[in-house]
């Protein structure tokens, strides 16, 4: 401390002998104040290097998992086809306010959607697919942007006017090109993970769109920050709620949680491990409000853990502890799931039990989640259509599900306690594909206070939506 405090210790001395002037008291007391604030400032930062935490020990091993390295193989390689075809990524122009009438939006299957906007790939500056996608309502100007991943970049499109999506720029990978992009919001910066080698997590301040008019070719940004402590990351999860990112899938933490304090998102700090459990496919993080009062007020994990649904108190970063971790019949890869709003009951995806199992049909997990100790399977629903589910999330009485070849799906979760659901309507972006597999639609943000929906293409681009409540 010494050490650091000796610039400071006599530059209230120095500022009058630099300005050549005498000094009054009332200026000794002004330079006093701020060599204080500065020295303060150095030690906080200081203490801040000295006990900062970092991935290494057990949160440097690593266990191989053929069920997700199965997957990736089999995802690749149906890639690839696509890409032979000519189908990946598949040129198209750009579409304004196409409605729904009679079931279709031009070539689109659809049922109380309407196309407000398409943006193709190559207008968001890739030359490669889509993948996930999230969202950020500025919150000074209230502009909405749907922030979209590609195999090379990630693109930032200003969908405040919905039937005028505006490209304001890109992200370049921070390393190479890769199938496998996410990204999640907080504090009003983007945290970016991908399976592409040696990416770690970029971090952009989102603020930058602010004001900004498109550019042709999109303007490339920098980011904001980089954490390295993971190489590759397949995805990435948020507590809005805390200061913590959870990246899952890396070749850290066994492939479990790897935790990280973002409450400076320009500076991220490891904050700890969960590995009991291995591969966390996905994940849902909330500072839990539900019914089970034991844990209300802690920060409670909903892993999607390839066979399982397993359930990571993880208020204590250091010690993370399980309470509970059940599996189904017919699981062939839990892949990801959703909390109701009361946090009382779940919606789980199986991605492969389509492909893999006796029913083709989109069969959707219905979870009572009362009991964190305790969860239960209840029912599951089984859609008239026979495609791959992926990601989903829940709005208020909706859950929103992006199902590969059948696009969005809409379904009614009035009456999940009971083990209902219906499907209120859906946008099919993928016409040319019906069967289990993985081309169409990656995911969907819902969030927006608009009630736009942005839905990411894999083959195709950005579609802009909205949905007619019937």
């Amino acid at each position: 401390r010494r050490h650091l405090l000796r610039p400071y210790s006599f530059c209230c001395h120095r500022f009058c002998r630099d300005d050549g002037a005498k000094c009054s008291l009332a200026t000794m007391n002004w330079a006093y104040s701020a060599c204080l604030l500065l020295s303060i400032l150095a030690c906080s930062q200081a203490r801040r290097n000295i006990t900062r935490k970092h991935c290494e020990g057990r949160c440097r091993e690593y266990t191989p998992h053929p069920r997700a390295e199965e997957v990736m193989r089999l995802k690749e390689q149906m890639h690839a086809k696509c890409v032979h075809e000519h189908e990946c990524p598949t040129p198209l122009p750009a579409i304004q306010n196409q409605p729904c009438i009679d079931g279709q939006s031009g070539e689109y299957p659809c049922e109380n959607v309407d196309l407000l906007a398409f943006v193709p790939l190559a207008e968001m500056g890739t030359n490669g697919d889509g993948n996930d996608i999230w969202g950020w309502t500025d919150p000074e100007t209230g502009s909405e942007y749907a922030i979209v991943c590609a195999t090379d970049l990630t693109a930032f499109v200003d969908v405040t006017e919905p039937t005028q999506p505006r490209v304001i720029g890109t992200l370049r990978t921070k390393t190479t090109s890769s199938l496998w992009r996410d990204v999640k919001v907080f504090n009003n910066h983007a945290f970016i993970v991908s399976e592409a080698t040696n990416h770690g997590m970029q971090v952009f301040d989102l603020t930058q769109l602010r004001g900004l008019e498109p550019t042709n070719p999109p303007r490339q940004f920098t980011e904001t920050a980089h954490y390295p402590e993971f190489g590759n990351c397949h995805n990435v999860v948020g507590n809005e709620e805390l200061s913590y990112m959870y990246c899952v899938g890396s070749r850290t933490c066994r492939g479990g949680l790897h935790m990280v304090d973002v409450s400076d998102p320009s500076d991220p700090v490891f904050a700890g491990c969960f590995d009991e459990d291995g591969y966390v496919h996905d994940a849902q993080c909330v500072v839990y409000k539900g019914p089970d009062a034991r844990y209300v007020g802690r920060d409670i994990c909903f892993g999607y853990d390839e066979d399982t649904l397993t359930i990571v108190d993880v208020q204590i970063k250091e010690n993370p502890v399980i309470l509970s971790r059940v599996p189904y019949n017919n699981n062939y890869y839990t892949h990801q799931g959703w909390l109701s709003e009361d946090q009382s009951h779940l919606l789980l995806d199986d991605e492969l039990d389509e492909l893999y199992g006796s029913e083709p049909r989109t069969r959707t997990l219905i979870w009572n989640v009362e009991n964190l100790q305790e969860p239960m399977l209840i029912n599951s629903f089984y859609s008239e259509e026979t495609a791959s589910d992926h990601n989903l999330y829940i709005k208020g009485n909706y859950a929103y599900q992006a199902n590969y070849c059948a696009g969005l799906r809409i379904l009614d979760v009035s009456a999940i306690q009971n083990g209902d659901l219906k499907q209120v309507g859906y946008f099919d972006m993928a016409p040319y594909c019906s069967s289990p597999g993985f081309q169409g639609s990656w995911s969907s943000y819902p969030y927006f206070a608009s009630g736009t929906i942005v839905v990411s293409s894999i083959e195709r681009g950005l579609f802009v939506l909205k949905f007619n409540e019937p």
